[in-house]
């Protein structure tokens, strides 16, 4: 006997569910890679594992990006996007001021940046934009060409120099700073080192920050830089 077909209970497939992930494109992968970067470094930074992260295989990121040295030179433009840039109306020390506190706090939260900065074969547009802000800024306030990257360059290497420094200190808290200051006052001979006592006590009771000591720096950086203006005049 035949089964009527209106009580034949249909087992109908759920619908498939929708890719719930954005779609992939080159603006999603370098912040990716941002990331990945930012949380485990550089050297965790890898296609394979940056294709993990976007839940991807790793030969689906070259639709976007050519390879490592893309991805590099890309998440690199990111960070320097961050770097405000002296105003076309700046004075030049206020620009310059304005552009290295700013580049200061970008590697600060982009430790790995600094690595890269003037290692990169092809500057983003970001980069280029940075570094011609920069000796606009300079040649505006009436360096020469000449004068401008010296400019450019001493004020840089402190920049770096600092940020590099900051970065390697066993410390980041004012509390963590009293230990390691008190660690080093209990076996310190101190009539053998009088003045370095003096400096780790003061830094002690004083409330010191090293990261006070950026802007007192870059204002005799650029005092220094002035007086090259003085002199031509």
């Amino acid at each position: 006997m035949a089964r009527n077909p209106s009580k034949i209970k249909r087992e109908i497939p759920e619908p498939a569910a929708p890719d719930e992930r954005p779609p992939l494109t080159r603006e999603r992968v370098l912040h990716a890679a941002l990331q990945l970067a930012d949380d485990a470094g550089l050297t965790a930074l890898s296609m394979r594992g940056l294709g993990r992260a976007l839940g991807v295989e790793a030969m689906s990121l070259y639709h976007h990006v050519n390879g490592k040295d893309a991805v590099l030179d890309g998440i690199l433009d990111l960070v320097v996007a961050e770097i405000a840039l002296p105003a076309p109306d700046d004075g030049w020390r206020e620009g310059m001021r304005r552009r290295a506190v700013s580049a200061r706090a970008a590697f600060a939260r982009h430790p790995w940046a600094m690595r890269l900065m003037e290692s990169r074969k092809e500057p983003g547009p970001a980069a280029m934009r940075y570094y011609d802000a920069v000796l606009g800024c300079l040649r505006r306030g009436g360096f020469t060409v000449a004068e401008a990257a010296s400019a450019f360059s001493l004020t840089d290497s402190y920049l770096y120099g600092f940020a590099l420094q900051e970065q390697s200190l066993p410390f980041e808290t004012p509390d963590e700073l009293d230990d390691v200051a008190e660690g080093i006052l209990a076996q310190l001979p101190r009539a053998d080192f009088p003045h370095l006592a003096e400096m780790i006590e003061h830094a002690v009771t004083s409330g010191y920050t090293y990261a006070a000591e950026f802007e007192r720096g870059l204002d005799l950086v650029l005092d220094g830089l002035e007086r090259v203006l003085e002199r031509r005049a």
